[in-house]
């Protein structure tokens, strides 16, 4: 591993701010002077950083976001756009949990379980997502059946939604959507295969884990007792 990942992963500071540390000759690798580039074994060597001995956390992060519209799902974007890590500061080396369009908002979970992310994002979890989409016009009886027994996108069959209205006028209808699928821009897909266009769309629960009263750009841990039901979703002993 290159040391100043290494770094970055034990929470030292970012790997920038950590290849400044070892230009400065602040990192030691074994009692002796780390250079930029080096490479560790993480097992076996023994780094310190202004003769403090780091080393990478056990401890794991489970972090709840009401991630906003306008900031994209991912660690680092090559265009330079706001990305959800820069609303959560935790000093270790976290991660989306699946993904949200730049358009949508609504939860979000992080971790540091890789573990954990991937037993929750393999399609066999068939773990509930639910959402709240605003859509042009009126959504008829007959539209709200097909979007529950499913629709075609992209040239295949959504699986079974539940799909309710939560209120409508002569314009707009609101729907609660929740689906076991994690497809691209799915809810949006859906709506538009019986005629109508998404206008907002905010993701509210994953399962039972609901977002509740948490404001956007806002993140909070989660407690032990909703980690546990995640890992229970997952199928984690």
């Amino acid at each position: 591993m290159r040391l100043n990942k290494y770094l970055a992963d034990c929470g030292v500071a970012s790997r920038r701010a950590c290849d400044k540390l070892i230009a400065e000759g602040a990192v030691r690798v074994n009692g002796k002077v780390a250079g930029l580039g080096t490479e560790i074994n993480e097992a076996n060597d023994s780094v310190t950083v202004n003769g403090r001995r780091v080393t990478l956390s056990k401890k794991n992060y489970y972090i709840m976001l009401h991630k906003p519209k306008g900031c994209v799902t991912t660690v680092s974007d090559e265009l330079g756009r706001k990305t959800v890590m820069d609303l959560i500061n935790v000093k270790a080396r976290i991660y989306p949990i699946g993904r949200l369009d730049y358009d949508t908002e609504g939860l979000l979970l992080l971790t540091s379980d890789g573990d954990l992310a991937n037993l929750l994002t393999r399609p066999s979890s068939n773990v509930s997502k639910t959402y709240i989409a605003r859509v042009s016009g009126q959504v008829t009886d007959a539209e709200v059946n097909k979007l529950r027994s499913g629709v075609i996108i992209d040239g295949k069959k959504t699986l079974p939604a539940q799909v309710s209205v939560l209120e409508k006028d002569d314009h707009h209808t609101r729907l609660q959507i929740s689906i076991t699928e994690g497809r691209n821009r799915q809810i949006k897909k859906m709506c538009e295969a019986v005629g109508h266009e998404v206008e907002f769309l905010k993701r509210v629960a994953i399962g039972e884990l609901r977002l509740g009263g948490l404001t956007r750009s806002k993140w909070r841990y989660l407690t032990d007792k909703e980690v546990a039901y995640l890992k229970s979703l997952g199928g984690e002993e």
